[in-house]
């Protein structure tokens, strides 16, 4: 399971080797994912700008949180309706899931990342959920909190909503357990046989640690080396960046 950004692209940028690492995983045949906890972003479109940085894979290659949520309410409540503050592959995969969409009184508030939003809108999310309705969120994500950056960001919105309905969101997406159980389902692999690629400690790793999978912590993204003694889990292997990943794994006992 592999995160994308800080992974494998720094925002536009790809990072130095990424493809190449990619096409070793296609050409030993090795099964993988890419692992989104950006619920906007439809699979077509992450392959899309996958193709533009010379990485070429397929759809189903692709595994979001918000595939999760959808396949979580699949499961726990199927053929509920939602109220969704969200956009473009939350809603789709929600409507592929079954889910009904609607704007008055729903079984759940669905929070995921999403630039139109307003103030309205979250108005009546408290309200709803005030009113009955559960709380869910595709991820909590925070917000990079940088100059011209037009997005509020779904762990902000999610803190509005709680604040004003007195309700703490259910999170579906990295590190919890709900998202990383359902992509080992969709990839129809065990504990055993997985393992997690990101750039954070508090999402890819800490939920894979969470899962008992092994780990992998590139210094491409987010984290720090000089940092990692502050968290009171660790990664199974670090290294810089996925050029330096060297297959087999020393964990591959059988392979």
């Amino acid at each position: 399971m592999i995160d994308m950004d800080g992974v494998i692209y720094a925002g536009e940028e790809l990072i130095d080797g990424a493809d190449d690492f990619v096409k070793k995983l296609l050409k030993k045949k090795i099964d993988f994912t890419f692992l989104s906890n950006n619920s906007s972003r439809s699979r077509a479109e992450a392959v899309e700008k996958l193709a533009k940085l010379g990485i070429e894979v397929t759809e189903e290659h692709i595994y979001t949180s918000a595939m999760a949520t959808a396949t979580f309410l699949e499961d726990q409540d199927p053929g509920c309706s939602a109220y969704v503050l969200g956009e473009g592959g939350l809603l789709k995969s929600l409507d592929h899931a079954g889910i009904q969409i609607v704007d008055k009184k729903p079984d759940y508030v669905i929070l995921g990342e999403g630039q139109e939003f307003s103030l309205e809108r979250v108005h009546q999310a408290v309200d709803m959920i005030l009113s009955g309705a559960r709380f869910i969120a595709t991820n909590r994500d925070p917000t990079p909190r940088k100059p011209g950056w037009n997005n509020l960001g779904i762990a902000a919105t999610a803190a509005m909503i709680e604040e004003g309905s007195g309700r703490k969101a259910f999170v579906i997406g990295k590190p919890s357990p709900v998202m990383m159980r359902s992509a080992a389902t969709y990839m129809e692999l065990e504990p055993s046989q997985t393992t997690v690629v990101g750039d954070t400690m508090e999402t890819d790793i800490k939920g894979g640690v969470y899962m008992g999978f092994k780990t992998i912590l590139v210094l491409s993204g987010i984290a720090e080396k000089e940092n990692l003694n502050a968290y009171g889990f660790k990664p199974t292997l670090v290294v810089d960046s996925v050029n330096q990943i060297q297959f087999p794994l020393n964990w591959w006992k059988d392979k």
